[in-house]
C-alpha cells in the first residue's frame, strides 16, 4: 500500500507453516503458544489484559468457525496454568487454492519491497504466489492495527505469523459469537444506532484516506448493541488506488441498501459526499 498505510513483509519462512510441535506432552490439534516465535508480529501495544503471552501456554484447536473463498476461520484456545482465551485464527488459502478473484484492483497503490518477491509475484511462480498470500494476511494484519490503535470497532489482531492471523474473537453477552449482520433484524431503534456507529466508522476511515473496500451487512458483526468491521484484506487507499474512489462509493451503496431495506431512510450519495469531507 502507500506509505499512509504500511504493510509489513511476510516472514521469511514459508507462509503457510503454522510451526505445530510434535511432543508427547501435547495431545493432536495442540501446538505451543507460537507467541514467541521468530518472524511472528505482535499486535499493538498496549496489549488488552486478555491476550496471554507466556512461554507455556499451549494452543488448542476447537474447529472451524467459517469457511471463505480466500481464507478459513477457525477456533483456537490459547491457555496457560493461570489464564485462556478463545481466539479466531484467520488462515489465508496459499499457492492454487486462493481465489481472489480481483486481485489487480484492490492491490493498486500497494508496493511490495522486496524485488525478488515482486518479480515471484509478476510471474506467477510458486514462491510468488506464497509470497502473494503472506502479503494479503499482513495487509489485514495491518489494518486492523492501525484501525484498533485509533479507536475503530474493529477485533483486536493478537499477532500474524504467515498467512496465519490470530485476533479477538467478537461474542455476544453470552459468550456465543456475534452474528453477522446480515442475519439480524434489530428494531428501529437499535437500526438507527448501528447506522450511526457505522457513519462513524466510515469517516474515521475516510479521515485515514482508506475505504473498507468491500464492505457490506456481510462484513459487519452484530455483537449486541455495537457493530464491529471485518473482513479487510482489502482495504484501499482511495488517494493511491486509481479505483479507490469507486470502492468508497461502491460500499456507501451496499450498506445503504441494507439500512434502506429496512426502513431507514439514508442515502448513498449524502453518505459519500459525507465520507469524502472527512478524507480531504
Amino acid at each position: 500500500m502507500s506509505d499512509l498505510f504500511p504493510v509489513p513483509p511476510a516472514p521469511a519462512s514459508d507462509p503457510e507453516a503454522l510451526h505445530y510441535v510434535e511432543t508427547d506432552d501435547l495431545a493432536p490439534g495442540q501446538r505451543w503458544s507460537t507467541w514467541d516465535d521468530v518472524g511472528v508480529l505482535a499486535g499493538p501495544e498496549p496489549w488488552p489484559d486478555w491476550v496471554v503471552t507466556s512461554d507455556a501456554a499451549v494452543d488448542t484447536e476447537l474447529g472451524v468457525l467459517k469457511t471463505g473463498k480466500e481464507a478459513d476461520v477457525f477456533l483456537l484456545e490459547r491457555a496457560d496454568a493461570h489464564a485462556g482465551v478463545v481466539l479466531a485464527a484467520k488462515r489465508y488459502r496459499g499457492l492454487d487454492h486462493r481465489m481472489f478473484s480481483r486481485d489487480a484492483g484492490y492491490t493498486e497503490g500497494r508496493r511490495m519491497r522486496n524485488s525478488r518477491d515482486r518479480r515471484a509475484a509478476a510471474k506467477g511462480t510458486r514462491h510468488g504466489r506464497a509470497v502473494e498470500a503472506g502479503q494479503w494476511a499482513a495487509a489485514e494484519f495491518a489494518c486492523l492495527s492501525r484501525f484498533w490503535s485509533v479507536g475503530l470497532p474493529v477485533p483486536y489482531p493478537v499477532q500474524l505469523d504467515g498467512t496465519e492471523l490470530l485476533m479477538e474473537l467478537i461474542t455476544l453477552e453470552d459468550g456465543s459469537g456475534a452474528p453477522r449482520l446480515a442475519q439480524t433484524r434489530p428494531a428501529p431503534p437499535l437500526l438507527e444506532a448501528y447506522w450511526e456507529q457505522l457513519v462513524e466508522a466510515m469517516r474515521g476511515m475516510a479521515a485515514l484516506g482508506l475505504a473498507h473496500g468491500d464492505l457490506s451487512a456481510f462484513n459487519l458483526l452484530a455483537a449486541d448493541d455495537r457493530l464491529v468491521m471485518i473482513d479487510l484484506p482489502q482495504a484501499v487507499d482511495v488517494v493511491a488506488n486509481p479505483q479507490g474512489m469507486e470502492y468508497l462509493a461502491r460500499d456507501c451503496r451496499n450498506v445503504t441498501t441494507w439500512f434502506r431495506a429496512r426502513g431507514l431512510d439514508v442515502d448513498a450519495e449524502e453518505l459519500l459526499a459525507d465520507l469524502l469531507a472527512c478524507a480531504f
